[in-house]
Formats: C-alpha cells, sequence, structure tokens
C-alpha cells in the first residue's frame, strides 16, 4: 500500500464516523426531547421515562420504538394544531 492510498483511505474514516456522530448528536438533542415532554405530563422524572423505552424495547423487540416515534409524531400534531393565540387578531 503506498502512503498515499493510506491518507485517502483515513480520510474516508474520518469523514464516515463525523457522520456518524453526527446523525447520533441529532437523535440526542431532538429524541430526548419526547420523553422529557411525557415525564412533565405525567409528573415523573424523564430518567425513569426513559429506562421505560429502553426495557420495553428490549422487552418487546422493537415495539417500544414504534410507541416512542408514536408519541413523537402524535406531540408534534398536537402542537400544531393547538398553538395557542394571544388575541383574535392573530388569525
Amino acid at each position: 500500500m503506498r502512503s498515499g492510498e493510506y491518507f485517502t483511505e483515513k480520510a474516508v474514516i474520518c469523514t464516515v464516523l463525523q457522520f456518524v456522530y453526527n446523525i447520533r448528536h441529532f437523535f440526542e438533542k431532538h429524541g430526548y426531547y419526547v420523553c422529557s415532554r411525557l415525564a412533565d405530563r405525567l409528573g415523573m422524572r424523564a430518567k425513569s421515562v426513559r429506562l421505560f423505552f429502553i426495557y420495553v424495547s428490549f422487552a418487546t423487540l422493537g415495539a417500544g420504538f414504534a410507541i416512542y416515534l408514536t408519541l413523537a409524531f402524535w406531540l408534534k400534531l398536537k402542537d400544531l394544531v393547538y398553538t395557542k393565540r394571544t388575541s383574535v387578531f392573530d388569525l
């Protein structure tokens, strides 16, 4: 292997790792919001709700993740439908 090929492969690996890191950061930033809102609604700690989804995902082989995505969609839809208007002229 020539040294030029080594640096090219290393650059590709760094690019792929950066892409994976960006995806992970996106899901960590936006994914925990569902658990936080659900915990606030139920009066629980967000950590307990997150652990519940993790355990349910392992116990049901992914059905917990489907429930999580359904709740995320439902909360987003609720936010779009029920917007608080401050006055009559905000129509």
